[in-house]
């Protein structure tokens, strides 16, 4: 366990690009990645490191919670369960959410598992990184609507219908029929609402989205986008579907991820740009950051070049990768990563001329908004 010593205070000397005023005002902000990580992604590329007590298989050593803990993050969505591949999807998720139960019960200082939107406050106030267990396919779920229950009550709090492809809930956003919800994917979306679990359209076709959209009781969101209308790829959401969900109270987090740009080298300025677009649409109520990357930043992009050529092969072989996605193309933005990620946005959003309200909202206060509305 970790020394509480590392959890950051916040002030105007340690920002970038700017001071944001609502970081000088607050000890202890309210920041929330809708959907990131806090693996450290260096241990795959061969660094030497210890891992923390009972994380297995999950990569996270002593550096990613003090790298965490520095950036100031409250809570982050990570992803468990399945997302692709051959395993049964079923069985995988529950083996993973038993690795990261097991996580949490061999670190209980440093890390809490959000059930319920007072638990992301319970994690600030504690000095702990709050984790939203979420899944980014439901094929786990199936024709089986009673594991919904089964997932909620071990802590699942967002699910995503789909994934890139097609599945039996909908179309992914490289479905090339750009087809609707299914008949079960209406069913499953009822369910979600009945459970109080979050219904996340990342990833969707856009005639899923929208459909989902419309059948949902409850707001949905759409955890890490980008806006169509500055970068057309599929990845990126339309206006139409953004607009929609912030129509219905829901929320939209923007990535730091390649599809910002055509090129598949964006900046922050891209990020800044996508931020300030899903404002212009959705209103300064319903737009977060999900930024679909880790805390910890790679050390070595040299030797991660070639890792990254393997898992792009490995993504277009397995039918499941995007359009944008390259071996040259990195999934994160190169000059808004590692600890100071955060930091970087507020400052250049505080130069653009948004003021801390603002700000404040687009770094967790829209998420913690939206989690009470359906968690409760």
């Amino acid at each position: 366990m970790l020394s509480r010593r590392q959890t950051l205070t916040f002030g105007a000397a340690s920002l970038t690009a700017g001071a944001a005023p609502a970081f000088a005002a607050a000890k202890k902000p309210i920041i929330i990645n809708a959907l990131g990580g806090i693996m450290n992604p260096n241990i795959p590329l061969g660094q030497k490191t210890q891992l923390l007590s009972g994380s297995g298989d999950l990569d996270i050593d002593t550096r990613s919670i003090i790298d965490a803990r520095a950036s100031g993050v409250t809570a982050v969505n990570c992803t468990l369960g399945y997302v692709a591949g051959p395993q049964d999807p079923y069985a995988f998720s529950l083996e993973t959410l038993d690795a990261w139960d097991a996580l949490v019960k061999a670190n209980p200082e440093d890390l809490l598992v959000v059930r319920k939107a007072s638990d992301i406050l319970k994690a600030r106030d504690e000095g702990k990184v709050g984790l939203i267990y979420g899944f980014q396919n439901a094929l786990q779920v199936g024709e089986h609507l009673e594991r919904v229950d089964e997932y909620a009550a071990r802590g699942v709090r967002v699910i995503q219908l789909t994934y890139n492809p097609a599945n039996t809930l909908g179309d992914g956003s490289m479905a090339p029929q750009n087809r609707g919800l299914s008949p079960l994917g209406r069913q499953v979306v009822e369910k979600l609402n009945a459970a109080k679990v979050m219904v996340d359209l990342s990833h969707s076709g856009e005639r899923t989205c929208l459909d989902a959209i419309a059948a949902s009781k409850t707001p949905i969101s759409i955890n890490h986008t980008g806006c169509r209308a500055l970068t057309d790829l599929p990845r990126n959401k339309t206006d139409a579907e953004l607009r929609g969900t912030a129509e219905k109270g829901g929320f939209v987090g923007i990535y730091f991820m390649p599809f910002l740009t055509l090129d598949g080298h964006p900046h922050a300025t891209d990020v800044v740009a996508h931020i300030e677009h899903a404002l212009k649409v959705c209103g300064e109520d319903h737009v977060g950051i999900g930024t679909d990357g880790s805390i910890t930043a790679i050390d070595d992009l040299d030797v991660y070049k070639g890792a990254l050529e393997k898992e792009i092969a490995d993504r277009v072989a397995a039918g499941i990768g995007a359009k944008g996605e390259r071996p040259d193309t990195y999934p994160f933005v190169v000059d808004l990563r590692g600890v100071d990620q955060f930091r970087t946005l507020a400052g250049m959003l505080s130069a653009k001329g948004y003021p801390a309200r603002v700000i404040d909202k687009v770094l967790g206060l829209n998420f913690l908004a939206y989690a009470r509305t359906v968690w409760g």
